[in-house]
């Protein structure tokens, strides 16, 4: 398989740059009408599919929602995974896994390893065990043509003490996180085009980068930026944050775009508005 950088790279010059967020929580299901339970769960979640095929490059399973019905919801999500590669979209499976030595190899080969049946393209893991601890997700990614983001810079208020505090050398956390993902892109020879290693930064982060000294010009990887639409954000804090490096990002928006449904043609146009919203910000 073609490794991940290569493939995004290739479905973002097509479709643009926009993430969709698959994230069936009750009040979604509600606001479509369906039942909270593994029907509306299903029907939702695929319908998310068909009608985001062809109009994004990426969507964005958030596992939590899934995982809350049991067995029977991580069948849904296996389902799903399984809809998108038949549908040519590629996915980023958010289940925001850190952990140390075999348990870390054992998410790894949950959602990394080609023949799992919730092998995904990407997803998203945290480093706050130490960047290390990543190991084993990083190395089954290279071998399998996968890809990783590394959380580095959250919108959540909570994530302030840890991603902002200083270390010895005077970094900030986040900028520690984001030059070690990088260290880790040169490393797998991937220089000149999107790397394999991404990192998750938050579109309401305003001017947190930049007050930490955080360039992202010196960055390979793609950037997963959730929060546009009903989190506040909007296409053009994606350039304020991220300047010439935007073209790189991509703008992850789930009740922006869901809540256009249920309706096939009205989520086709919701996405691509924001499409051409990020379109926008190149041209200017």
């Amino acid at each position: 398989m073609r490794r991940y950088g290569l493939r995004l790279a290739q479905a973002m010059n097509q479709l643009g740059n926009v993430c969709v967020g698959i994230d069936p929580h009750s009040s979604q299901l509600d606001a479509w009408g369906l039942s909270d339970n593994v029907q509306g769960l299903r029907t939702f979640a695929l319908t998310l599919v068909e009608a985001m095929a062809g109009q994004v490059p990426v969507v964005k399973p958030q596992s939590a929602f899934f995982e809350r019905f049991g067995s029977s919801g991580i069948k849904v999500l296996e389902e799903v995974l399984t809809a998108c590669r038949q549908a040519g979209l590629l996915t980023i499976l958010d289940v925001k896994r850190g952990d140390i030595g075999s348990t870390m190899a054992g998410y790894a080969q949950a959602y990394l390893a080609s023949d799992s049946p919730l092998s995904a393209d990407a997803i998203t893991v945290s480093p706050y065990l130490g960047f290390g601890s990543l190991e084993p997700a990083l190395e089954l990614a290279k071998v399998n043509g996968k890809g990783v983001y590394v959380l580095a810079l959250t919108s959540n208020p909570q994530g302030y003490e840890v991603q902002h505090a200083k270390g010895r050398d005077g970094k900030s956390v986040a900028a520690s996180i984001i030059s070690q993902a990088e260290q880790a892109n040169n490393s797998n020879g991937d220089e000149g085009h999107i790397s394999d290693i991404g990192l998750v930064v938050g579109a309401t982060t305003g001017n947190a980068a930049r007050e930490l000294g955080i360039d992202f010009s010196t960055f390979s990887g793609s950037v997963l930026s959730p929060g546009i639409g009903a989190q506040g954000a909007r296409p053009a804090d994606i350039q304020h944050i991220f300047g010439e490096s935007a073209c790189r990002v991509l703008a992850s928006t789930s009740r922006g775009i869901s809540s256009a449904g249920p309706e096939l043609p009205s989520l086709q146009a919701a996405a691509r508005q924001i499409t051409e919203q990020m379109s926008d910000i190149f041209r200017n």
